[in-house]
C-alpha cells in the first residue's frame, strides 16, 4: 500500500473537513466491503504454503522426526505438529 497526497485526489472542502478530525496525521481509509480481497489473493503464497505443507507431511510419512522437519523448514516443532494434524 502506497501513500497518496490528499490534495492530489480530494477536493479542498473534504480535506478541510477531515482536518477537523485529524490534522497532519496519516490515516487508513479501508476499501469498500465489496472491493476487499482475501489474504494472498494477489500472490502465489497460498499455493506455495500448500505445497510446502504437503512436503512437510510427506517427510513425516517418510519417517522423518518432527524436530528434523522443523529444522529443515525453519519452523517450530509446534508449527510442524499443527501442519501434520491439518493434513491428516
Amino acid at each position: 500500500m502506497g501513500y497518496r497526497r490528499a490534495e492530489q485526489i480530494l477536493p479542498n472542502e473534504i480535506i478541510e473537513l477531515i482536518q477537523n478530525y485529524v490534522d497532519g496525521e496519516c490515516i487508513y481509509i479501508p476499501r469498500k466491503e465489496n472491493a476487499r480481497r482475501n489474504w494472498g489473493e494477489n500472490t502465489n503464497i497460498r499455493k506455495e504454503l500448500k505445497e510446502r505443507n504437503l512436503s512437510i507431511y510427506l517427510d513425516y510419512q517418510g519417517g522423518m522426526k518432527e524436530t528434523q522437519i522443523a529444522e529443515k523448514y525453519f519452523l517450530s516443532v509446534k508449527s510442524i505438529q499443527r501442519i501434520i494434524g491439518q493434513m491428516k
